[in-house]
């Protein structure tokens, strides 16, 4: 596999789209000495057809705000690839969503969903929209206007959308209602409902809780523990959420949580009503942490921070892409930080993830560790499809054997001399059940 040629080539084809490069370039640097031990992938072009998205839509949203004035946004939906089954992944409300975004995210999600083991293909969408500040009509009325264009291109075996930033249980319940309205029909074709209507409980705390069993296993290979480790967590939404609830049940100390103005120290850490609170936060929908010092006395507000400075054992960053870098990276190692692990999907740019790697920190990427996310969805199709709900404990027991699997995969294909390469590990791995399903499809 000639990479340098690979990857100019999708520079050429894809010009001022740095994030899909980023995504690229780390994929096949890992995966290239795989690659050349098994020439059946240059014989079919397996990467060449793999950096390509199968489509593309982009389409206007119109809407009307609660003062009558109109509204026009863009609205995406990238199908990336769907080798081993449908299209899945989230929907992202924010105002730096472009078309670069959606195709590092999809391209990231098709890996990902194959670490599942779930029949899921890669894809995302979503829209340059603003929810902050939005009234909760604004908001309906926005989401069913986006439902309006992407219900052509979505089908519970043919492409699922999910949430993510910007898109909680609220705007799907939204998005959903109008999809049934437009279908005629009832049917498992978006995740993250609410368990009134086909939601899988367990969702909204998965992606944290499956993040915090999958470093729990980095740990066990270390013949350590989580139980008393300092920990610091970037974002306050429902995965910082799931981080600090699971991490907490566990016996781990949270003392530092961030939004985009700051970071809240805790040295006390969390407890029960504190991580109810980041509910609220999240929920009031003005996109700020002070107000946690403002409630609990003890706790202190850093503005405009990040709280990568704090001297922990456990890093996640959990907000969004390239939030981790270089800087932040290495002042974690001179802290002794043990272990970083991305929630967010890219959460470090490539420079922090050389910085880490090459102190042999031990480093979880987003694809592997944030799985969890997307594999109770993927469990929530197959309680839609089969018209069966599952308990929180079978949901549970469901996500840590999946993040076990995926931990294990990681192992066998990133084991180097004295490191476990846990970015080449789940690169390979999940590029092995595309690749070779893709191969066994045909050209087609």
């Amino acid at each position: 596999m000639d990479v340098k040629k690979i990857l100019a080539d999708v520079k050429a084809k894809n010009p001022d789209q740095p994030l899909f490069l980023q995504a690229v370039t780390e994929v096949l640097e890992t995966i290239k000495d795989y690659v050349n031990k098994h020439p059946q992938y240059d014989a079919h072009k397996i990467i060449e057809r793999m950096v390509e998205p199968d489509r593309v839509y982009q389409f206007k949203v119109e809407w009307m705000d609660d003062k009558g004035e109109i509204h026009v946004n863009r609205g995406f939906r990238v199908q990336f690839n769907n080798a081993i089954g449908p299209y899945k992944g989230g929907l992202r409300f924010h105002p730096t969503v472009n078309l670069d975004t959606l195709k590092f995210l999809g391209f990231e999600q098709t890996f990902k969903n194959s670490l599942t083991t779930l029949p899921m293909g890669g894809g995302k969408g979503g829209s340059d929209f603003d929810p902050k500040g939005k009234s909760d009509t604004e908001i309906m009325h926005f989401c069913q206007a986006f439902m309006t264009e992407l219900f052509k291109y979505i089908g519970p075996d043919r492409d699922v959308p999910a949430g993510d930033i910007g898109v909680g249980g609220r705007e799907i319940g939204y998005l959903y209602g109008m999809y049934k309205k437009l279908a005629c029909e009832n049917t498992g074709v978006l995740t993250g409902k609410g368990a009134q209507f086909g939601g899988s409980i367990l969702r909204p705390e998965a992606t944290g809780f499956g993040a915090v069993y999958f470093v729990e296993n980095m740990l066990k290979v270390k013949k350590d523990k989580i139980k008393g480790k300092k920990i610091s967590i970037s974002g306050f939404g429902n995965v910082a959420w799931g981080i600090a609830k699971k991490a907490t049940e566990l016996g781990a100390k949270v003392i530092a949580l961030s939004g985009p103005d700051g970071y809240i120290l805790d040295e006390e850490g969390m407890n029960e009503k504190k991580i109810d609170y980041m509910l609220e936060l999240r929920e009031s929908n003005n996109n700020v942490v002070k107000p946690y010092a403002t409630k609990f006395k003890k706790a202190k507000f850093f503005a405009g921070k990040k709280p990568w400075e704090v001297k922990v054992d456990i890093a996640m960053c959990s907000a969004i892409q390239n939030e981790l870098d270089e800087k932040d990276a290495k002042t974690l190692v001179k802290n002794g930080v043990k272990l970083v692990c991305e929630v967010s999907n890219m959460g470090c740019t490539a420079k922090a993830v050389e910085v880490l790697q090459k102190a042999k920190v031990n480093f979880a990427p987003g694809k592997a560790a944030n799985a969890g996310g997307v594999g109770v969805s993927g469990l929530e199709m197959s309680q839609n499809a089969e018209h069966l709900p599952w308990t929180a404990a079978e949901v549970d027991q469901r996500l840590h054997a999946m993040m076990d699997s995926i931990h294990e995969n990681c192992v066998k294909y990133g084991q180097e001399k004295d490191y476990i390469n846990y970015v080449k590990g789940a690169n390979v791995a999940g590029f092995i059940k595309v690749a070779d399903a893709m191969i066994q499809l045909g050209v087609c």
